[in-house]
Order: structure tokens, then C-alpha cells, then sequence
């Protein structure tokens, strides 16, 4: 794997004015949605992503929408964190999608690395996520980027396919996935 320089790229917060941007960033990278939802990213895709937030009974603290930026200042990933998910400190990432024509380059963990920063400078001490088990290239990353499996949910409808989650934990600052499980109780595994 290359290793890329995390400072040669932007992260900023996206707002409703960048709904376009997304968009177009969707309809030129599908594969994530092809994967998961069996089809290509809706007419609407980018503004359901903005407006999309937790179920009732999952408390949060704040949701955002953040864009990573080359050095020209084209749009090149797309990730969605929710913060203080469930229990403080322990955030979520909902979504994270790379340029295609970036992938295999390093690109992605750069960008994550970049990711994970700005997550711990906001407070974040646990990240979980959910891959969609058989995504083999998604799995394989998050592994890499020291993500463990704590449990397995599902089936879930998403889009035209039906799947089954990896749930993922990465504790940080020294923290561990024994304290995350006592944390989140449905992370365990076995919990409802």
C-alpha cells in the first residue's frame, strides 16, 4: 500500500449549500451504492444523506456531513460522523466514500487518517461503523484501519439488496472494546 500525505488534502463541514457538489460527486463514484443499495445513487441522494439522522432512541449529539478536498479543491470523498452516537464520546461513521479512480492509491487512508483526527480532536475516544458483510474491499479496509467486529446485525434491507452488518468498534486514547461493549449495550454481541 502507498503511503499519502494526509496534509495534502482539506476536510471541511459540509451545509446544505453543498448539496449540488454532493450530488455530482455520488452520480461520478456509484460503486458504493451499487454495492449496498443494488443501484446506482438517486435523483435525490445527496439531500436524503443531509436529512438522514438516527432512529428515535438512539440519542446523538450532532450529525455532519464533511468533504475531503484536493489540492485543486475537487470534491474526493464524502463522509458522514455522528457525534456522541448512543453514549458520549463514542461516534459514529455512517458513511465514508472515496473517488473511485482513487482506490488502491492510498488515498483512502489518508483521507481516514484525517478522519480519525478530527474525530478525537471533537472528543471522540470509540468509533464504530457498519459494513455490509461480503463487501470484501470495505471489510479489509476498515480491518486495516483497526476496526474490530463486535457483532453481527441484520438482515437489513438497504436500497434493492438485502444484508447482513459487520458492526465495528475501534477503541482509542487507550480505551478498550470491553469498555465499549459496557458502554453499548446493543453492540454486544447477542443483545437485541
Amino acid at each position: 500500500m502507498t503511503t499519502v500525505d494526509d496534509a495534502a488534502y482539506v476536510l471541511r463541514q459540509l451545509g446544505t449549500d453543498d448539496v449540488d457538489q454532493v450530488q455530482r460527486f455520488f452520480e461520478r463514484n456509484p460503486e458504493y451504492f451499487l454495492a449496498v443499495n443494488g443501484e446506482a445513487p438517486g435523483p435525490d441522494e445527496a439531500r436524503d444523506e443531509f436529512a438522514d439522522v438516527p432512529p428515535a432512541g438512539m440519542p446523538y449529539r450532532a450529525m455532519s456531513l464533511l468533504g475531503f478536498f484536493d489540492a485543486g479543491g475537487e470534491m474526493i470523498g464524502v463522509a458522514t460522523i455522528v457525534a456522541d452516537f448512543i453514549q458520549l464520546h463514542v461516534w459514529h461513521v455512517g458513511l465514508f466514500i472515496v473517488a473511485s479512480a482513487l482506490h488502491g492509491s492510498g488515498v483512502a487512508h489518508a483521507l481516514y487518517r484525517r478522519l480519525e483526527h478530527w474525530m478525537v480532536e471533537q472528543g471522540a475516544r470509540w468509533l464504530r461503523l457498519g459494513v455490509v458483510q461480503g463487501n470484501r474491499k470495505a471489510e479489509r479496509f476498515w480491518l486495516r484501519c483497526g476496526y474490530v467486529q463486535v457483532r453481527e446485525r441484520g438482515p437489513m434491507t438497504m436500497g434493492r439488496k438485502s444484508h447482513r452488518l459487520r458492526v465495528m468498534a475501534k477503541p482509542l486514547a487507550g480505551g478498550t472494546i470491553a469498555e465499549y461493549l459496557a458502554l453499548v449495550e446493543r453492540d454486544r454481541p447477542g443483545a437485541p
